[in-house]
């Protein structure tokens, strides 16, 4: 069960906190650096980025008031940041969960996440990535671009502390992505499908179908179209 936005919030926090104690970079107000081709067992701050150099090995990745990076051919345990988006670079492998509150969250090509993909506030965009798990979000949209995949499902929540969101979600599955699980929507979204991506079951949305880069581009946009 996905925690509510208070909880959530509290949760990351707390956990960002906790890990200063751990091995590693660590800070409370400043940004937090790991070289290229470095190993740390974490890199956490408070207040500031949490930065990684491409092909490091690193633990937690944490912060409660910034952005995080993973450089290229990076090697993370997890990635949870607050007041903050997370941006995950190509062939990066994430072994648990990309965790933001209010920040976007961006895979690169190749970007490899075993656990989930969540966050609260801010546009969720994978480039070719996969995701194990699945990814959540309550108001920001979520863009599965040319051959991402999805082994879990998609789940666009209804905030709990706001019972008439002004935004409608957007969902948009590319060219050639796969989402193997159920697509499932609490309150209303925007859900195009590419004509070449498969989907799993759709629920509280109809899914249409669009050819082209995007739906929009030049391409056409068709009726409803059911799982594959």
């Amino acid at each position: 069960m996905l925690l509510n936005r208070t909880s959530l919030v509290a949760s990351l926090a707390f956990a960002a906190v906790v890990t200063l104690s751990a091995c590693g970079p660590a800070g409370v107000n400043g940004s937090v650096e790991v070289p290229a081709g470095a190993t740390s067992d974490s890199a956490t701050t408070v207040n500031g980025a949490v930065n990684v150099g491409d092909g490091a090995k690193i633990g937690k990745a944490a912060t409660v008031n910034g952005a995080i990076h993973l450089g290229q051919n990076v090697t993370a345990d997890s990635a949870k940041a607050v007041n903050g988006g997370i941006e995950i670079g190509g062939g990066t492998r994430v072994a648990n969960d990309v965790v933001a509150v209010n920040g976007s969250i961006r895979l690169a090509k190749d970007a490899d996440i075993s656990g989930r993909v969540t966050n609260v506030n801010g546009a969720i965009r994978l480039e070719g990535a996969r995701v194990g798990g699945d990814i959540t979000t309550f108001n920001g949209d979520i863009t599965l671009g040319a051959g991402s995949r999805v082994e879990g499902g998609i789940r666009v929540e209804k905030p709990e502390f706001s019972t008439e969101p002004s935004n409608i979600p957007t969902v948009t599955i590319g060219p050639d992505a796969v989402v193997d699980g159920t697509l499932k929507f609490d309150r209303e979204v925007k859900l195009y499908v590419h004509e070449s991506a498969k989907i799993g079951p759709v629920e509280g949305a109809t899914a249409v179908r669009f050819s082209g880069d995007s739906p929009g581009s030049g391409g056409t946009v068709s009726a409803a179209v059911e799982a594959e």
